[in-house]
């Protein structure tokens, strides 16, 4: 069915590729029964396990849930761009992404919907993975690290004061402006979020795009077993940022 069919006021994308282990599709179906305004987006990345079987049935089982299939893989940055795009020729207010392993529980979408509901100069939100008393994160020192020094490293590029850049839960309001922004193709892979937010800025400047972005602490966060990033990953994402900031510079 379509991904407009169902009627609520947001719509998450759900990127997923080789997902059949860790899919808790029992998690989901929860969600979507204490959340009458969430609709959800899968986008399978041209699996080759079960994964597609998977997501068919949950479909057919939840009539909030539709499934976008790409015809190869095409890595996350391109599954993620493809399923706002579809979720875009929707009418929800509010369209976003989440990781399919759920290291953010889906509840937590509820949270942002309302932040974006109460705060008409906010379009943007972006989870934020902030260790405080009260919350739990559960991240292990070997991703926590370099996680921070890349968020430190987007900050300086983008000239933002953003904490964390790539925590897989984000939700946009529908703007004017938003399918400009997924046009055409990113060109940094693991750093198509930071590539994301610069292009807001190349496009409403930076102060502008500083007022309508706001990053949300989660309450809980934990890691997923199986989705570990390699060294070669992070290298390249390093090497995207260096990208990113020649492409979006001023006068480029």
């Amino acid at each position: 069915m379509s991904a407009g069919a169902v009627v609520s006021d947001t719509l998450l994308v759900i990127p997923c590729y080789n997902e059949a282990k860790r899919l808790q599709t029992d998690a989901f179906v929860g969600a979507l029964a204490t959340d009458d305004g969430l609709s959800l987006l899968f986008v399978d990345d041209g699996s080759t396990d079960s994964t597609p079987q998977m997501l068919d049935e949950l479909a057919m089982r939840e009539p909030a849930v539709s499934v976008l299939r790409m015809s190869r893989n095409a890595g996350k940055a391109e599954a993620v761009r493809a399923g706002l795009r579809r979720a875009l020729e929707s009418d929800h207010a509010f369209v976003g992404y989440w990781d399919a392993d759920l290291s953010t529980p889906l509840a937590a979408a509820f949270g942002f919907r309302q932040l974006l509901k109460e705060h008409a100069d906010v379009d943007w939100v972006l989870g934020s993975r902030v260790r405080l008393l009260g919350r739990r994160i559960d991240r292990r020192a070997s991703r926590h690290y370099p996680g921070r020094a890349f968020s430190t490293a987007a900050s300086l590029v983008l000239g933002l004061p953003v904490y964390d850049t790539q925590c897989g839960a984000k939700l946009f309001r529908v703007t004017a402006d938003l399918p400009g922004l997924l046009e055409d193709a990113f060109s940094s892979g693991w750093a198509f979020d930071v590539e994301l937010i610069a292009r807001l800025v190349s496009t409403v400047g930076r102060e502008r795009a500083a007022q309508r972005i706001v990053e949300h602490p989660l309450e809980e966060w934990r890691d997923v077993p199986g989705s570990n990033v390699g060294f070669l990953a992070a290298l390249r994402a390093f090497a995207a940022l260096a990208r990113i900031r020649v492409r979006y510079s001023p006068g480029h």
